[in-house]
């Protein structure tokens, strides 16, 4: 369980298709000490599992792989060499709440519409999937790209549900929604407390 509070930026260094799976090499500046076998980090929303690690000059590298049906649901198909990665290490007891309960499972790819500057701050409107739009509401939670983010506003237009986010310099600063622009997939994971109203309210 993660918290979507980012505390690395990475980088893919290394992309290669093995057995069936694709295995990528991830630079972080996490202290190698921090790094585990079998370890869940998080991935720009995706839970992935530590496979190999070693310590490097700016931290450590490690190995992380991904299935086919990965590939398809999440934009890690698209990964290459270069990609910068949202990073999480994975909740301890007694470690701090700060965002919001993320598990690491995408629901679904959004795409950006638009990024608007307000004053130091930007607004960005995602196309948001129909199968997931009954779970974002104004005011409620949403992880995009494994970054915590407080839905701004919802809506529809020409047969497109989007919902907006207003982003603070520091996260457009450290994490990759600073790289978001028109026509950008992103991994979206809805709230778990809004998947159980839903339910309880027979919409799904």
């Amino acid at each position: 369980m993660f918290t979507g509070l980012v505390t690395d930026l990475g980088r893919i260094e290394d992309v290669k298709d093995e057995n069936g799976v694709r295995r990528f090499r991830v630079e972080s500046s996490y202290d190698v000490s921090d790094i585990e076998m079998g370890a869940s980090i998080m991935h720009s929303g995706v839970c992935l599992t530590v496979v190999a690690f070693d310590q490097n000059a700016d931290g450590c590298w490690f190995d992380v792989e991904a299935v086919q049906e990965t590939l398809d649901k999440t934009v890690l198909g698209s990964w290459i060499g270069g990609t910068k990665v949202n990073l999480e290490q994975s909740l301890a007891l007694g470690d701090k709440l700060g965002g919001h309960f993320v598990f690491g499972h995408v629901d679904g790819v959004g795409e950006v519409i638009s990024v608007t500057p307000e004053g130091g701050s930007r607004r960005i409107r995602f196309a948001l999937p129909k199968t997931l739009s009954k779970y974002v509401a104004e005011k409620g939670s949403i992880a995009i790209d494994g970054v915590s983010l407080t839905v701004a506003a919802v809506g529809e237009e020409n047969g497109i549900d989007w919902f907006e986010v207003a982003v603070i310099p520091h996260t457009w600063e450290v994490t990759t929604i600073g790289e978001m622009s028109p026509g950008r997939k992103v991994n979206l994971e809805a709230d778990m407390l809004a998947r159980y109203v839903a339910r309880m309210l027979g919409k799904e």
